[in-house]
C-alpha cells in the first residue's frame, strides 16, 4: 500500500512543474512555495504531508508563512472542503462531493488553495476575526482599511 502512495505522490510532481511551483519533494512530505504578485509580492510557504494511505485519505496542508485569512487557522492549517475526510457530516454544511476522494491530487489541492486565497469562504471561517474584517473591506469596496492594514505588512512592495 505504501508503494501505491509513493507512486501516486511521485506522479504528481511532473504536473506541478507545469504550474511553475517550486517544490522540495520527499516521500511523504512536500514543502511548496508559490508567489502572489499584484502591486506587491508575497511568497507563501506550506507543507503538504501525505498519510500512509494516500490517496484514500487526504493530505494535510499547513502554511508556514504567517497568514491573516478567513480560511486559515492561526497555526497555518487550511480550512477547505477538499482536505476533509470523505465522511458524511450533516453539521459541516459540506456536500460529500466537496470532500476528499481518491481522484483528487496535489494539483487539485493547490489550485483549490489558490482559489480560496483569492476568494475566501466567509460562510465557514477558520479565523472569524479575519472573516469579519474581510467582509467589511469587501462590502465597502476597499474603503474600510482595517483588513488591508493588517495584511499589507505581509507583502513586499516593488
Amino acid at each position: 500500500e505504501k508503494l501505491i502512495s509513493s507512486a501516486r505522490i511521485s506522479a504528481a510532481f511532473p504536473q506541478l512543474t507545469q504550474l511553475s511551483l517550486a517544490s522540495q519533494l520527499a516521500a511523504d512530505r512536500w514543502k511548496v512555495m508559490f508567489a502572489v504578485i499584484a502591486h506587491q509580492y508575497l511568497v507563501h510557504q506550506a507543507h503538504i504531508k501525505f498519510p500512509i494511505d494516500y490517496p484514500y485519505s487526504p493530505p494535510t496542508f499547513r502554511f508556514l508563512t504567517k497568514m491573516w485569512h478567513p480560511n486559515i487557522y492561526e497555526n497555518g492549517d487550511v480550512c477547505i472542503s477538499i482536505l476533509h475526510p470523505p465522511v458524511d457530516d450533516p453539521q459541516s454544511g459540506e456536500l460529500p462531493s466537496e470532500r476528499w476522494n481518491p481522484t483528487q491530487n496535489v494539483r487539485t489541492i493547490l489550485l483549490s488553495v489558490i482559489s480560496l486565497l483569492n476568494e475566501p469562504n466567509t460562510f465557514s471561517p477558520a479565523n472569524v476575526d479575519a472573516s469579519v474584517m474581510f467582509r467589511k473591506w469587501r462590502d465597502s469596496k476597499g474603503k474600510d482599511k482595517e483588513y488591508a492594514e493588517i495584511i499589507s505588512p505581509l507583502f513586499w512592495s516593488f
